[in-house]
């Protein structure tokens, strides 16, 4: 049934154009994959051969679920209830594009997912490939590895290999962030639905650490925390200063000298940053490739109107279903009145960077 349905499903998209064709097929097969692998999380704890440090893990993620249903208001359905291992480290490989003097991302336009500023692939060398084509057009271009996507609640999201490693409070968050696109999801507006959804899973890990969390695991997610808070500054800070300079009229080949200059400068903070993680080196994949206006973006999706969506969560007294019917009257605004709605909500020092 379920996979009668997804091929209906990819015929229906095939017919928007046949350049699409490959590209539909490939999710088709990643999909189809993911749920040949799939087992039900109890029958995979019951099962003797199940190595007790996954059994333990996925203990753990039942518990998440249901915290995330009963105290977050997050959808009670069957996602992250199988577990699927596909020996790979990343679910899927997501390529961001940019121009070569813009921090704008394009965007690419699917069924049901609707417009998003990546395009994700289950194989790595497909990914690479797409990205060598859109490199040739002039773009620049970032590859990074996702451990895990939302089916939008359309089909139930499993658990899988590529994160059910991570300390609790961590994997807790990725499966709340994950849940929250089930509540809330515009169809053309991937910084709304990532912002929307970090807002969600850090409420609820600060909800879930309060109720679970030991020590380590509170001191563990606030050195995690604080390392990606440095890190997307100093993004952010990069970000400015690269689209001061590219609203400037100079020659082509000054903006590209005075561009490379503002990457290696960032190269080098990047290195003095992580000299105090203690040799944590979580985010050198995002410089495994030359960073570029692609590789910001990337970011910036992620993070550019989290506190708005942390302001109106305080609007509503911290009250999560009211948080979720006040994000959904913005999901039914226009692109540009949700825009407008948004920038009142930033604060000051946010909104001034946001743009």
């Amino acid at each position: 049934m379920r996979k009668s349905l997804l091929l209906a499903l990819a015929f229906a998209a095939l017919l928007a154009g046949c350049a699409n064709i490959s590209y539909y097929l490939q999710s088709v097969r990643g999909q189809l994959d993911i749920w040949s692998r799939q087992h039900d999380i109890e029958n995979v704890v019951d099962k003797p051969s199940t190595p007790e440090p996954l059994r333990k893990k996925l203990r753990a993620v039942l518990t998440m679920r249901e915290f995330a249903s009963e105290q977050l208001g997050l959808p009670r359905n069957m996602s992250y209830r199988s577990y699927a291992n596909l020996e790979r480290p990343y679910a899927v490989w997501n390529v961001f594009a940019a121009p070569e003097f813009s921090l704008k991302p394009r965007q690419w336009c699917f069924l049901f997912a609707g417009c998003v500023n990546y395009r994700g692939y289950f194989d790595k060398a497909d990914a690479e490939e797409f990205a060598a084509e859109v490199r040739s057009e002039g773009y620049d271009v970032f590859v990074g590895g996702v451990p895990a996507y939302s089916l939008l609640g359309y089909f139930p999201d499993p658990v899988l290999n590529t994160f059910v490693g991570y300390p609790d409070a961590h994997l807790a968050r990725l499966i709340f962030h994950e849940l929250a696109h089930q509540v809330v999801y515009v169809s053309d507006d991937s910084v709304f639905n990532e912002s929307f959804a970090v807002a969600v899973e850090q409420e609820g890990v600060r909800r879930w650490l309060a109720r679970y969390g030991t020590q380590a695991d509170h001191d563990a997610y606030a050195q995690i925390a604080r390392r990606r808070e440095e890190f997307v500054s100093l993004v952010e800070k990069y970000r400015q200063r690269l689209g001061a300079v590219y609203k400037t009229r100079v020659a082509p080949d000054a903006m590209r000298a005075r561009k490379a200059q503002i990457f290696d400068e960032m190269r080098v903070e990047y290195e003095q940053v992580k000299a105090g993680w203690g040799g944590f080196k979580g985010y050198d994949r995002w410089f495994a490739e030359e960073p570029n206006n692609a590789l910001l973006a990337s970011v910036v999706i992620y993070t550019k109107r989290v506190p708005a969506f942390q302001a109106l969560l305080a609007r509503e007294g911290g009250n999560l279903p009211r948080f979720y019917a006040a994000a959904k009257e913005l999901a039914r605004m226009s692109h540009r009145q949700r825009t407008v709605a948004l920038d009142r909500l930033m604060p000051v020092t946010a909104s001034a960077s946001a743009h």
